[in-house]
């Protein structure tokens, strides 16, 4: 992951005791520095204290902010006093980025109220909220109304915006390659190119004759060739595996990585059921579960809107993600459920891990057609889901996001598994059928429903539900309404 860049507003209040803007600047600094955040501010030579509290300083700050919009995935605005409200909107309408904002306001102490240590940043910061909410401009707040920024709490928060940033940047101009036709029983992975282009992601495709016809102009003896079957040696276990498949698996990674590069392509999905295992005779899963692992995520069964879950979930942890079925009940526990796949899962995700034959497919096309899966239980612990879908009655982007936990329960099965336990579960499945998404689901072993909400649902404008966030979901339209409105402003 690149390092998070945040641009910093401090903001001032002249009739405010000035001194608190001096500590509280550099308090917030050390912060984001210890965080690994690179904060871009305007210096203490440029403005009073490097503070912005007026038309003057806004430009100055605006300025700043224009010309390093490439390197800014953020802007956190802090208020150690009151601050100037008018002054901090017209330095992000004049700067114009379009990325979060967060704005934080530190605390007073009850000792310390007297004219020349008060802050009244708790009520600052409504001012600054009331000005931008007038201007179109959308933000974020921190979980505490008022938080020390050396706190836990903040510290926290702050995580989370950058995560939130990650997601907006990295869908902004996302290009993902599909590989092979929808397999024709899956209506379910139907998605709309437009309204993924409209929401800045935009789908490059390949035909899989095309992909088969450039593998069989790859030599057995081919460097990439062996390099490739190294790599896959090196990745998982294949003591039961024909060196023939291994040298089919490591020529159809050779081909679909060199077209990935040459189209910027950043996730894929893949046709995978069942003309690859006919007429070239492997599964993709192993090559797949590399990319994925690598943080070039890869669904299945040409599940578009599937590895776009997968890529959000992936910038907001820095960890690579998988997709799933949401599968099995089990037994008469009501918020617990079983999450597979055949399966192309990451080796990040396992607690051990193996190649393997196909089980399903292999009772159509024969087991020495269908080696390739990797098999094996998913780790327990916390856990966030995440599912994304084209809305294509309605013309919009649509998603969910909640979290729960991996827990250790053994089952006889095959493939990629795992036992998960989720609050309320019972309700979200309502919800999944009720709105009619997909029985896929991106995961990913950490917790950042927060900021996967808040990115797709503040930033992004999509129609977003929060299993457990205490958000309703009719909130989801006010990030699109903000954003429209901060769009017209440009």
């Amino acid at each position: 992951m690149t390092k998070t860049s945040l641009g910093v507003v401090v903001g001032n209040r002249g009739f405010f005791p000035a001194h608190l803007c001096e500590s509280g600047r550099r308090a917030i600094l050390d912060v984001l520095s210890a965080e690994g955040v690179r904060a871009i501010t305007l210096g203490t030579e440029e403005t009073k204290l490097g503070t912005v509290e007026n038309w003057a300083d806004a430009q100055k700050c605006a300025a700043l902010f224009r010309n390093l919009r490439d390197e800014i995935d953020g802007i956190l605005v802090t208020l150690p006093n009151f601050g100037d409200e008018r002054a901090i909107a017209d330095t992000l309408r004049l700067a114009d980025l379009g990325v979060p904002v967060l704005i934080h306001a530190f605390p007073d102490r009850v000792g310390k109220m007297s004219l020349s240590d008060r802050r009244d940043s708790f009520c600052g910061k409504m001012s600054v909220c009331n000005n931008l909410t007038q201007y179109g401009i959308p933000f974020s707040l921190t979980r505490s109304h008022t938080v020390a920024p050396e706190s836990e709490s903040f510290r926290q928060d702050l995580r989370d915006f950058a995560a939130t940033c990650r997601i907006v940047r990295g869908l902004r101009g996302l290009r993902v390659g599909l590989v092979g036709a929808r397999p024709a029983a899956f209506n379910t992975v139907r998605f709309s190119e437009k309204i993924l282009e409209a929401a800045g992601i935009s789908v490059v495709t390949i035909d899989l004759s095309e992909v088969l016809g450039l593998v069989g102009r790859l030599a057995d003896d081919n460097s990439a060739v062996k390099r490739r079957v190294e790599d896959i040696r090196s990745y998982v276990r294949v003591e039961s595996i024909p060196m023939v498949s291994l040298v089919k698996m490591a020529k159809l990674g050779v081909v679909i990585d060199e077209w990935m590069q040459v189209n910027g392509l950043r996730a894929s999905a893949i046709q995978c059921w069942t003309a690859l295992e006919e007429y070239f005779g492997v599964v993709p899963c192993t090559i797949m579960s590399m990319m994925s692992n690598s943080m070039m995520p890869s669904a299945c069964e040409t599940d578009i809107a599937g590895v776009v879950g997968m890529y959000v979930l992936q910038q907001a942890s820095g960890r690579p993600s998988a997709i799933v079925d949401w599968n099995n009940n089990v037994d008469d526990a009501p918020d617990k459920a079983v999450i597979f796949h055949c399966s192309n899962l990451p080796a990040a995700v396992f607690e051990d891990a193996r190649m393997d034959f196909q089980e399903i497919i292999a009772g159509t096309v024969g087991k020495e057609s269908t080696y390739g899966t990797i098999v094996g239980r998913i780790r327990p612990g916390a856990f966030t889901f995440c599912r994304v879908s084209t809305d294509d009655r309605l013309g919009r982007m649509a998603a969910y996001t909640g979290e729960g936990r991996v827990v250790p329960e053994d089952l006889t099965t095959f493939g990629g598994y795992g036992v998960v336990e989720i609050p309320d579960l019972q309700r979200l499945l309502r919800f999944i059928c009720t709105h009619g998404f997909e029985h896929h689901v991106a995961v990913n072993l950490a917790q950042s429903a927060r900021p996967v909400f808040e990115a797709m649902n503040k930033y992004l404008g999509w129609q977003v539900y929060w299993h457990g966030g205490g958000e309703r979901e009719e909130l989801a339209s006010n990030g699109a309404q903000m954003r429209a409105r901060s769009l017209s402003h440009a």
